[in-house]
């Protein structure tokens, strides 16, 4: 029988976390902290007590006692699919691949019904570059609690990946009406189409000045004005915008340059053409075309061309090289680049690093015998493909220096390119880049080739015929309508791979040469300019 004690206690205990979860859904962080200690110093072992301290603690953006709360919920309770899909997604941003892989197992072992879980699941898997299985789950995030902008939010970039760009125009339209404040569905919006008047941009000239606009806000609102002024060819009004979203996003990054500068030095002070030789043989595997470079180069463009082959699959930017390494070599940095990843990444057996990534995309690859890997950033990766496996085939997107540069200063990037937010910065960036690729050239003659977008926009088939030579596929005509795809895109430029071939951005940033003085300064004293 239960006490009158035991009664008043437990009511306490309820009437507490209420009180804290409401405190919570109100942004005040200290007061729902402290609901949490009170109901913890009377029952020590209470899950929902350890959970919600562990949703504060992410509102603070204090990871430690996150990781710490949702562990103890599931050393407490081992079913308890939502502390473990928190902590997935806590160990992908981590770098920790292994674990995040089996707290997602323990996650989706019960198949759980809980929305938030659900979402929560769909956004481990876009983390792990898994879109296809991430539009399953945060569709039934969607279908469970319609109407929640941050799961429609989801939902309309995974649709944005996936092509279906009505669906997603429409999905982001709904938000906006729901929450007109919505600065990434503003911006989201923005990319989806070409702006044909000022309406929305007014609209988000008045949210970003609206009160209480953190910089990351600002910046989403900023980017989306710039893009759709260009859009109407208002050069120098976007230019300020472009900036002013710069401005605004690099007030909420930390780019560490001489860790970057220390990276190159590592990446060419151990991958020589010796090392590639010395130890065991890669993955025999011809099936993987890794299509690399800077982003905004035309990456995509050459990915559709490809893919557009009877005998391609296309698998979008996958992160499942550089997650095969983690899981292989257990190395837990949260940066996704570092000279430390690197060492991790010296010591591994490149067949286990081959096979390892061969099998993590499978789901993603399709039936063809061959598929496109489009991760710009695996230039850094080359000599480890080249071991791991020495026959996937490797093309490089060159673009002029400058328009490459601005191409990336006017987007904004999730959590990558961290040096895009400065025009000096992200120049240096490129003269280090570029100095890498020259090396790599040098190192590893003839082992992956080079594909210039200007050339290839100038004339599709003459380049388009060269490339499928190189890749040892036999010439076909679809190649050259590759914008009938409708398969997935993860691009900032999803809407325009959709389009035929055209030469506009060629020469683009001649339209801000003023603007971009310091950054063609510094080019130039590299001699890139």
């Amino acid at each position: 029988m239960v006490s009158s004690t035991e009664t008043q206690q437990t009511e306490l205990l309820q009437a507490l976390l209420q009180q804290g979860f409401r405190l919570l859904s109100q942004g005040r962080i200290r007061e729902a902290a402290e609901c949490c200690k009170r109901a913890l110093a009377i029952k020590p072992g209470l899950v929902q007590g350890h959970f919600l301290i562990g949703l504060v603690a992410l509102e603070a953006k204090d990871r430690k006692t996150a990781l710490r709360a949702f562990g103890s919920v599931t050393r407490l309770d081992r079913g308890h699919s939502a502390a473990w899909a928190q902590l997935a997604k806590l160990f992908m941003s981590d770098g920790q691949a292994n674990r995040a892989d089996a707290a997602l197992v323990e996650a989706i072992k019960n198949n759980p019904d809980d929305p938030l879980v659900q979402d929560l699941v769909g956004s481990v898997y876009s983390m792990m570059g898994e879109h296809g299985l991430a539009g399953n789950w945060f569709g039934k995030a969607n279908a469970g609690r319609p109407g929640h902008v941050p799961f429609m939010l989801n939902r309309a970039n995974n649709l944005v990946y996936h092509g279906e760009t009505a669906k997603a125009q429409a999905l982001l339209h709904k938000i906006i009406v729901l929450q007109p404040n919505s600065p990434q569905a503003h911006w989201s919006l923005a990319g989806t189409r070409r702006a044909r008047n000022h309406a929305h941009i007014e609209q988000m000239r008045a949210l970003v000045k609206s009160a209480g606009q953190q910089p990351r806000s600002r910046a989403f609102y900023y980017y989306g004005i710039g893009k759709e002024l260009e859009d109407l060819q208002q050069w120098d009004e976007a230019f300020d915008a472009f900036s002013r979203g710069a401005a605004e996003r690099r007030k909420t990054v930390e780019y560490d340059e001489a860790a970057e500068v220390d990276l190159f030095h590592f990446l060419k002070e151990n991958f020589t053409a010796d090392w590639l030789k010395e130890g065991d043989t890669g993955h025999d595997s011809s099936a993987p075309v890794f299509v690399l470079g800077q982003p905004r180069t035309g990456t995509t463009l050459v990915e559709r061309i490809i893919s557009s082959h009877s005998q391609v699959e296309s698998a979008g930017e996958l992160q499942q090289f550089g997650l095969a390494i983690r899981r292989l070599s257990n190395h837990q940095d949260p940066r996704r680049f570092s000279s430390g990843y690197f060492a991790a990444a010296l010591g591994l057996e490149c067949r286990k690093m081959g096979g390892l990534y061969l099998e993590s995309t499978r789901r993603m690859r399709g039936d063809a015998p061959r598929f496109v890997d489009k991760l710009p950033q695996n230039y850094l990766h080359i000599p480890l493909i080249l071991k791991a496996l020495p026959n996937a085939k490797i093309v490089h997107l060159t673009r002029n220096p400058m328009d490459s540069c601005f191409a990336s200063y006017k987007q904004l990037f999730a959590d990558a390119y961290l040096h895009s937010y400065d025009l000096e910065e992200m120049a240096r960036h490129h003269c280090r880049y570029r100095d890498l690729m020259d090396l790599w050239r040098e190192r590893f003659p003839g082992r992956f080739y080079d594909i210039s977008y200007e050339q290839t926009v100038a004339d599709l088939e003459v380049n388009a015929r060269k490339l499928l030579r190189f890749l040892e596929l036999p010439w076909e005509e679809a190649c050259l309508r590759f914008y009938e795809q409708d398969s997935a895109v993860s691009t900032a430029s999803a809407a325009q791979v959709r389009e035929p071939v055209h030469t506009r951005s060629v020469g683009r940033w001649r339209k801000y040469e003023r603007q971009l003085e310091p950054m063609l300064e510094t080019l130039n004293q590299h001699g890139l300019a």
